[in-house]
Protein backbone atom coordinates (compact mmCIF):
# COMPACT_ATOMS: atom_id res chain seq x y z
CA UNK A 1 0.00 0.00 0.00
CA UNK A 2 1.09 3.70 -0.56
CA UNK A 3 1.74 6.23 2.26
CA UNK A 4 -0.55 8.58 0.93
CA UNK A 5 0.12 11.00 3.59
CA UNK A 6 3.69 11.18 3.04
CA UNK A 7 3.14 11.50 -0.78
CA UNK A 8 1.11 14.47 -0.05
CA UNK A 9 3.54 15.89 1.78
CA UNK A 10 6.12 16.19 -1.83
CA UNK A 11 3.07 18.22 -3.55
CA UNK A 12 2.67 21.84 -1.77
CA UNK A 13 0.01 22.79 -3.79
CA UNK A 14 -2.30 20.36 -2.02
CA UNK A 15 -1.69 22.06 1.35
CA UNK A 16 -4.47 24.37 0.61
CA UNK A 17 -7.39 21.70 0.82
CA UNK A 18 -8.18 21.42 -2.84
CA UNK A 19 -9.17 18.45 -4.02
CA UNK A 20 -7.43 17.91 -7.57
CA UNK A 21 -8.92 15.15 -9.53
CA UNK A 22 -7.87 16.40 -13.34
CA UNK A 23 -5.11 14.08 -13.59
CA UNK A 24 -6.03 13.20 -17.09
CA UNK A 25 -5.06 16.44 -18.10
CA UNK A 26 -1.99 17.62 -15.89
CA UNK A 27 -0.73 15.93 -12.93
CA UNK A 28 0.66 17.46 -10.03
CA UNK A 29 4.38 18.34 -9.81
CA UNK A 30 6.34 16.98 -6.26
CA UNK A 31 9.50 19.07 -5.32
CA UNK A 32 11.92 16.63 -5.74
CA UNK A 33 11.19 17.45 -9.89
CA UNK A 34 11.33 21.19 -8.95
CA UNK A 35 14.41 20.66 -7.05
CA UNK A 36 16.44 18.63 -9.90
CA UNK A 37 15.01 21.71 -11.94
CA UNK A 38 16.39 24.25 -10.60
CA UNK A 39 20.18 22.46 -9.75
CA UNK A 40 20.47 22.73 -13.29
CA UNK A 41 19.70 26.16 -13.30
CA UNK A 42 21.45 26.85 -10.41
CA UNK A 43 24.63 24.75 -10.92
CA UNK A 44 25.24 23.23 -14.67
CA UNK A 45 23.06 25.86 -16.79
CA UNK A 46 24.34 25.33 -20.24
CA UNK A 47 23.97 23.92 -23.60
CA UNK A 48 23.71 20.26 -23.93
CA UNK A 49 25.98 17.94 -26.56
CA UNK A 50 28.24 20.97 -27.65
CA UNK A 51 30.63 22.02 -25.49
CA UNK A 52 33.82 20.66 -24.07
CA UNK A 53 33.76 22.86 -20.39
CA UNK A 54 32.72 21.35 -17.58
CA UNK A 55 29.30 23.14 -17.46
CA UNK A 56 27.81 21.51 -20.70
CA UNK A 57 29.48 18.51 -20.17
CA UNK A 58 27.16 18.14 -16.73
CA UNK A 59 24.63 19.46 -18.39
CA UNK A 60 25.13 16.53 -21.19
CA UNK A 61 25.13 13.49 -19.03
CA UNK A 62 22.14 14.66 -16.67
CA UNK A 63 20.41 14.85 -20.21
CA UNK A 64 21.69 11.69 -21.53
CA UNK A 65 20.82 10.12 -17.94
CA UNK A 66 16.87 11.25 -18.64
CA UNK A 67 16.91 8.77 -21.63
CA UNK A 68 18.40 6.18 -20.08
CA UNK A 69 16.10 6.34 -17.50
CA UNK A 70 12.80 6.84 -19.29
CA UNK A 71 14.31 3.77 -21.82
CA UNK A 72 14.66 1.56 -18.38
CA UNK A 73 10.84 2.82 -17.49
CA UNK A 74 9.49 1.26 -20.55
CA UNK A 75 11.78 -1.63 -21.12
CA UNK A 76 12.96 -0.28 -24.26
CA UNK A 77 16.46 -1.90 -25.38
CA UNK A 78 18.31 1.05 -24.75
CA UNK A 79 18.49 5.30 -24.35
CA UNK A 80 18.72 5.29 -28.52
CA UNK A 81 14.99 4.38 -28.90
CA UNK A 82 13.76 7.21 -26.73
CA UNK A 83 13.27 10.40 -28.47
CA UNK A 84 12.73 13.76 -26.35
CA UNK A 85 9.70 15.93 -28.05
CA UNK A 86 7.21 18.46 -26.63
CA UNK A 87 4.99 16.12 -25.70
CA UNK A 88 2.89 13.03 -26.82
CA UNK A 89 1.35 15.08 -29.59
CA UNK A 90 4.74 16.39 -31.49
CA UNK A 91 5.81 12.42 -31.24
CA UNK A 92 2.80 11.00 -32.95
CA UNK A 93 3.40 14.19 -35.62
CA UNK A 94 6.98 12.70 -35.85
CA UNK A 95 5.54 9.16 -37.16
CA UNK A 96 3.38 10.78 -39.03
CA UNK A 97 5.31 12.47 -41.19
CA UNK A 98 8.50 10.50 -40.66
CA UNK A 99 6.88 7.19 -42.71
CA UNK A 100 7.50 7.59 -46.63
CA UNK A 101 3.58 7.46 -47.55
CA UNK A 102 2.38 6.06 -50.75
CA UNK A 103 -0.58 7.29 -52.50
CA UNK A 104 -3.27 4.36 -51.20
CA UNK A 105 -1.36 3.43 -48.35
CA UNK A 106 -4.33 3.25 -45.65
CA UNK A 107 -4.09 4.08 -41.51
CA UNK A 108 -6.17 2.12 -39.13
CA UNK A 109 -7.08 4.00 -36.33
CA UNK A 110 -10.63 4.00 -34.18
CA UNK A 111 -12.81 6.49 -32.71
CA UNK A 112 -11.99 5.66 -28.71
CA UNK A 113 -8.61 8.31 -30.00
CA UNK A 114 -7.82 11.62 -28.77
CA UNK A 115 -7.65 14.36 -31.31
CA UNK A 116 -3.85 14.40 -31.24
CA UNK A 117 -4.13 10.37 -32.39
CA UNK A 118 -6.72 11.49 -34.83
CA UNK A 119 -6.54 14.29 -36.98
CA UNK A 120 -2.97 13.97 -37.49
CA UNK A 121 -4.22 10.84 -39.87
CA UNK A 122 -7.12 12.90 -41.30
CA UNK A 123 -4.81 15.40 -42.62
CA UNK A 124 -2.56 12.70 -44.71
CA UNK A 125 -5.32 12.03 -46.14
CA UNK A 126 -6.76 15.40 -47.10
CA UNK A 127 -2.97 16.12 -48.21
CA UNK A 128 -0.94 12.77 -49.16
CA UNK A 129 -4.41 10.96 -50.41
CA UNK A 130 -3.34 7.86 -47.94
CA UNK A 131 -6.97 5.98 -46.79
CA UNK A 132 -8.10 5.85 -43.05
CA UNK A 133 -10.11 3.28 -41.80
CA UNK A 134 -12.22 3.83 -38.22
CA UNK A 135 -13.05 1.10 -35.58
CA UNK A 136 -16.07 2.09 -33.49
CA UNK A 137 -15.44 0.92 -29.85
CA UNK A 138 -18.68 0.07 -28.13
CA UNK A 139 -20.61 2.66 -26.19
CA UNK A 140 -18.54 1.43 -22.86
CA UNK A 141 -15.48 1.99 -25.09
CA UNK A 142 -13.78 -1.30 -25.48
CA UNK A 143 -12.20 -2.18 -28.92
CA UNK A 144 -12.63 -6.06 -29.58
CA UNK A 145 -9.69 -7.45 -31.41
CA UNK A 146 -11.81 -8.88 -34.01
CA UNK A 147 -12.83 -5.79 -35.26
CA UNK A 148 -9.21 -4.96 -36.31
CA UNK A 149 -8.82 -8.47 -37.76
CA UNK A 150 -11.59 -7.46 -39.70
CA UNK A 151 -10.60 -4.16 -41.28
CA UNK A 152 -7.30 -4.21 -41.52
CA UNK A 153 -5.81 -4.97 -45.22
CA UNK A 154 -2.63 -5.87 -47.11
CA UNK A 155 -2.67 -2.02 -47.71
CA UNK A 156 -2.77 -1.20 -44.24
CA UNK A 157 0.57 0.63 -43.42
CA UNK A 158 -0.35 1.83 -39.71
CA UNK A 159 -2.30 0.83 -36.75
CA UNK A 160 -2.91 3.76 -34.59
CA UNK A 161 -4.54 3.51 -31.13
CA UNK A 162 -4.94 4.48 -28.01
CA UNK A 163 -3.45 2.14 -24.66
CA UNK A 164 -6.21 4.10 -22.67
CA UNK A 165 -8.91 6.04 -23.34
CA UNK A 166 -8.50 9.25 -21.89
CA UNK A 167 -12.24 9.67 -21.63
CA UNK A 168 -13.38 6.14 -20.38
CA UNK A 169 -10.62 5.24 -18.87
CA UNK A 170 -11.26 1.63 -20.77
CA UNK A 171 -7.80 -0.30 -21.74
CA UNK A 172 -6.90 -1.51 -25.01
CA UNK A 173 -5.82 -5.17 -25.83
CA UNK A 174 -2.35 -3.83 -27.17
CA UNK A 175 -0.55 -6.96 -27.53
CA UNK A 176 -3.34 -8.81 -29.41
CA UNK A 177 -3.67 -6.25 -31.98
CA UNK A 178 -0.06 -5.72 -32.20
CA UNK A 179 -0.32 -9.74 -33.43
CA UNK A 180 -2.55 -8.48 -35.96
CA UNK A 181 -1.14 -5.20 -37.49
CA UNK A 182 2.30 -7.54 -37.53
CA UNK A 183 0.85 -10.31 -39.41
CA UNK A 184 -0.45 -7.83 -42.21
CA UNK A 185 2.79 -6.15 -42.44
CA UNK A 186 1.85 -2.59 -40.84
CA UNK A 187 3.41 -0.85 -37.76
CA UNK A 188 1.72 -0.06 -34.46
CA UNK A 189 1.59 3.35 -33.17
CA UNK A 190 0.43 3.75 -29.08
CA UNK A 191 -1.09 6.67 -27.93
CA UNK A 192 0.57 5.75 -23.98
CA UNK A 193 -0.09 9.45 -22.37
CA UNK A 194 -2.72 7.45 -20.15
CA UNK A 195 -1.25 4.40 -19.39
CA UNK A 196 2.52 5.27 -18.64
CA UNK A 197 1.91 7.77 -16.17
CA UNK A 198 -0.79 4.70 -14.49
CA UNK A 199 0.47 1.81 -15.00
CA UNK A 200 3.79 -0.69 -15.77
CA UNK A 201 4.93 -0.63 -19.41
CA UNK A 202 6.58 -2.77 -21.55
CA UNK A 203 7.16 -2.30 -24.70
CA UNK A 204 8.86 -5.49 -25.26
CA UNK A 205 5.65 -7.16 -24.23
CA UNK A 206 3.10 -4.96 -26.01
CA UNK A 207 5.51 -5.27 -29.08
CA UNK A 208 4.49 -1.97 -30.58
CA UNK A 209 6.82 -0.06 -33.16
CA UNK A 210 6.01 3.53 -31.28
CA UNK A 211 5.02 4.70 -28.12
CA UNK A 212 4.24 8.40 -27.41
CA UNK A 213 3.69 10.00 -23.67
CA UNK A 214 3.91 13.34 -22.09
CA UNK A 215 6.21 14.51 -18.99
CA UNK A 216 3.47 16.65 -17.71
CA UNK A 217 1.43 13.86 -17.21
CA UNK A 218 3.95 11.86 -14.96
CA UNK A 219 4.76 14.13 -12.79
CA UNK A 220 7.03 16.24 -14.87
CA UNK A 221 7.83 19.47 -16.11
CA UNK A 222 5.10 21.03 -19.22
CA UNK A 223 6.99 20.88 -22.45
CA UNK A 224 8.75 17.32 -22.51
CA UNK A 225 7.64 13.92 -23.58
CA UNK A 226 8.95 11.07 -25.70
CA UNK A 227 8.53 8.99 -28.57
CA UNK A 228 9.65 5.05 -28.13
CA UNK A 229 10.72 4.06 -31.40
CA UNK A 230 12.04 0.60 -32.27
CA UNK A 231 15.19 -0.15 -32.57
CA UNK A 232 14.90 -1.78 -36.08
CA UNK A 233 12.97 1.76 -37.98
CA UNK A 234 15.52 4.46 -36.32
CA UNK A 235 16.73 5.10 -39.92
CA UNK A 236 13.96 3.99 -41.59
CA UNK A 237 12.28 7.44 -39.77
CA UNK A 238 12.64 10.65 -41.21
CA UNK A 239 12.84 13.73 -38.58
CA UNK A 240 9.97 15.93 -38.24
CA UNK A 241 12.94 18.74 -38.19
CA UNK A 242 16.63 18.91 -38.74
CA UNK A 243 19.44 21.46 -37.66
CA UNK A 244 21.54 21.85 -35.08
CA UNK A 245 22.74 18.75 -33.05
CA UNK A 246 21.54 16.41 -35.64
CA UNK A 247 23.54 16.02 -38.18
CA UNK A 248 26.89 13.80 -37.79
CA UNK A 249 28.96 15.82 -41.06
CA UNK A 250 27.50 18.56 -43.49
CA UNK A 251 29.63 19.39 -46.68
CA UNK A 252 28.20 22.04 -49.45
CA UNK A 253 26.70 19.09 -51.26
CA UNK A 254 24.88 17.71 -48.41
CA UNK A 255 24.59 16.48 -44.82
CA UNK A 256 24.58 13.06 -42.64
CA UNK A 257 22.44 12.63 -39.97
CA UNK A 258 23.51 11.71 -35.90
CA UNK A 259 22.11 8.43 -34.66
CA UNK A 260 19.43 8.32 -32.47
CA UNK A 261 18.07 10.49 -30.42
CA UNK A 262 20.05 13.02 -31.86
CA UNK A 263 18.70 12.90 -35.08
CA UNK A 264 15.48 13.86 -33.74
CA UNK A 265 16.38 16.16 -31.56
CA UNK A 266 16.99 19.71 -33.73
CA UNK A 267 18.03 22.57 -32.10
CA UNK A 268 18.48 23.45 -28.56
CA UNK A 269 16.30 20.91 -26.51
CA UNK A 270 13.99 21.01 -23.50
CA UNK A 271 17.05 20.26 -21.02
CA UNK A 272 15.66 21.49 -17.29
CA UNK A 273 12.59 19.67 -18.52
CA UNK A 274 14.18 16.68 -19.97
CA UNK A 275 16.31 16.31 -16.13
CA UNK A 276 12.82 17.22 -14.63
CA UNK A 277 10.89 14.00 -16.47
CA UNK A 278 14.32 11.45 -15.56
CA UNK A 279 13.70 13.25 -11.82
CA UNK A 280 9.93 12.29 -12.36
CA UNK A 281 10.65 8.93 -13.28
CA UNK A 282 12.99 8.57 -9.99
CA UNK A 283 9.54 9.08 -8.08
CA UNK A 284 7.52 6.79 -10.02
CA UNK A 285 10.10 4.05 -9.70
CA UNK A 286 10.48 4.84 -5.83
CA UNK A 287 6.76 4.32 -5.44
CA UNK A 288 6.40 1.31 -7.70
CA UNK A 289 4.15 1.14 -10.69
CA UNK A 290 2.19 -1.67 -8.85
CA UNK A 291 1.27 -0.17 -6.06
CA UNK A 292 0.66 3.10 -7.81
CA UNK A 293 -2.61 1.15 -10.36
CA UNK A 294 -3.58 -0.77 -7.22
CA UNK A 295 -3.91 2.77 -5.29
CA UNK A 296 -6.07 3.99 -8.40
CA UNK A 297 -7.75 1.31 -8.43
CA UNK A 298 -9.03 0.99 -4.99
CA UNK A 299 -10.34 5.00 -5.80
CA UNK A 300 -11.82 4.40 -8.82
CA UNK A 301 -13.95 1.96 -7.71
CA UNK A 302 -15.50 3.77 -4.50
CA UNK A 303 -16.02 7.17 -6.92
CA UNK A 304 -17.54 4.58 -9.99
CA UNK A 305 -19.53 2.52 -7.20
CA UNK A 306 -21.20 6.27 -5.68
CA UNK A 307 -21.38 7.95 -8.75
CA UNK A 308 -23.29 4.85 -10.55
CA UNK A 309 -26.00 4.78 -7.64
CA UNK A 310 -27.05 8.32 -7.91
CA UNK A 311 -30.61 9.29 -9.59
CA UNK A 312 -30.10 11.17 -12.79
CA UNK A 313 -26.06 10.46 -12.64
CA UNK A 314 -24.91 8.66 -16.04
CA UNK A 315 -21.65 7.13 -15.29
CA UNK A 316 -19.59 6.25 -18.88
CA UNK A 317 -17.46 3.24 -19.70
CA UNK A 318 -17.30 -0.24 -18.55
CA UNK A 319 -20.12 -0.87 -15.22
CA UNK A 320 -16.90 -3.48 -14.29
CA UNK A 321 -14.50 -0.69 -12.86
CA UNK A 322 -11.43 -3.73 -13.21
CA UNK A 323 -11.79 -2.83 -16.89
CA UNK A 324 -11.15 0.51 -16.22
CA UNK A 325 -7.54 3.01 -15.13
CA UNK A 326 -8.69 6.22 -12.93
CA UNK A 327 -10.87 7.62 -14.74
CA UNK A 328 -14.44 8.66 -14.70
CA UNK A 329 -16.60 10.52 -16.68
CA UNK A 330 -20.63 10.95 -16.02
CA UNK A 331 -23.31 13.60 -16.61
CA UNK A 332 -25.89 14.97 -14.14
CA UNK A 333 -29.52 15.06 -15.83
CA UNK A 334 -29.60 17.77 -18.68
CA UNK A 335 -26.93 19.99 -16.62
CA UNK A 336 -24.39 21.61 -18.93
CA UNK A 337 -20.58 19.74 -17.96
CA UNK A 338 -18.86 23.14 -17.67
CA UNK A 339 -21.74 24.23 -15.07
CA UNK A 340 -20.89 20.94 -12.97
CA UNK A 341 -17.68 21.53 -12.93
CA UNK A 342 -17.62 24.84 -11.92
CA UNK A 343 -20.31 24.18 -9.09
CA UNK A 344 -17.58 21.46 -7.94
CA UNK A 345 -14.58 23.81 -8.06
CA UNK A 346 -16.73 27.14 -6.20
CA UNK A 347 -18.79 24.89 -3.87
CA UNK A 348 -16.39 22.13 -2.82
CA UNK A 349 -13.17 23.15 -3.91
CA UNK A 350 -13.11 19.80 -6.43
CA UNK A 351 -11.28 20.14 -9.34
CA UNK A 352 -12.51 18.16 -12.42
CA UNK A 353 -12.49 18.24 -16.53
CA UNK A 354 -15.62 19.50 -18.37
CA UNK A 355 -16.47 19.30 -22.23
CA UNK A 356 -15.31 16.93 -25.22
CA UNK A 357 -11.95 16.09 -23.03
CA UNK A 358 -10.32 16.62 -27.33
CA UNK A 359 -12.24 13.31 -28.20
CA UNK A 360 -15.10 15.11 -30.29
CA UNK A 361 -15.98 11.90 -32.48
CA UNK A 362 -16.46 9.84 -29.37
CA UNK A 363 -18.80 11.74 -27.28
CA UNK A 364 -20.73 13.06 -30.18
CA UNK A 365 -20.69 9.38 -32.63
CA UNK A 366 -20.61 6.65 -29.66
CA UNK A 367 -21.90 8.33 -26.18
CA UNK A 368 -24.47 10.84 -28.18
CA UNK A 369 -23.29 13.52 -25.68
CA UNK A 370 -23.61 17.18 -27.46
CA UNK A 371 -21.82 19.04 -24.36
CA UNK A 372 -19.47 16.07 -23.28
CA UNK A 373 -19.40 15.17 -19.83
CA UNK A 374 -17.56 15.48 -16.50
CA UNK A 375 -14.27 13.85 -15.87
CA UNK A 376 -12.94 13.00 -12.65
CA UNK A 377 -8.91 11.14 -12.98
CA UNK A 378 -7.56 9.76 -9.99
CA UNK A 379 -3.69 9.78 -9.19
CA UNK A 380 -1.26 8.42 -6.54
CA UNK A 381 -2.16 11.51 -4.10
CA UNK A 382 -5.86 11.17 -4.07
CA UNK A 383 -7.92 9.56 -1.01
CA UNK A 384 -11.08 8.00 -0.19
CA UNK A 385 -12.13 11.10 1.36
CA UNK A 386 -11.18 13.08 -1.48
CA UNK A 387 -13.73 10.39 -4.12
CA UNK A 388 -15.97 10.47 -1.18
CA UNK A 389 -16.27 14.32 -1.51
CA UNK A 390 -17.06 13.58 -4.75
CA UNK A 391 -19.83 11.66 -4.37
CA UNK A 392 -21.49 13.85 -2.03
CA UNK A 393 -21.24 17.23 -4.22
CA UNK A 394 -22.31 15.00 -7.55
CA UNK A 395 -25.56 13.89 -5.58
CA UNK A 396 -26.29 17.05 -3.54
CA UNK A 397 -26.52 18.82 -7.51
CA UNK A 398 -28.27 16.00 -8.64
CA UNK A 399 -30.85 16.24 -5.97
CA UNK A 400 -31.62 19.90 -6.48
CA UNK A 401 -32.39 18.82 -10.47
CA UNK A 402 -35.76 16.67 -8.40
Amino acid sequence: MLDIKKIREDFPILRSGLVYLDNAASSLTPQSVLQKMMEFYNEYRANVERGVHRLSQRASQEFEEAHRKVASFIHAKSEAEVVMTRNATEGINLVAYGIGWRKGDRILTTLLEHHSNFIVWLRLKRRLGVEVDLIRPSKEGILDPRAFEDAITDKTRLVAVTHVSNVLGTVTPIHEIAEIAHRYGALLLVDGAQSVPHMPIDVQRLECDFLAFSGHKMLGPTGIGCLYIREELLEEIEPLCIGGGTIEEVTSEGYKLALSPRRFEAGTPAIAEAIGLGAAVDYLQGIGMEALAEHERHIVEIIHRGLSSIKRVRVFGPEDWKLRTGIVSFCIGDLNPHDIALALDVSANIMVRSGFHCAMPLHTEVLNERHGTVRASTYLYNTKEEAEALISMVEEIARGLM
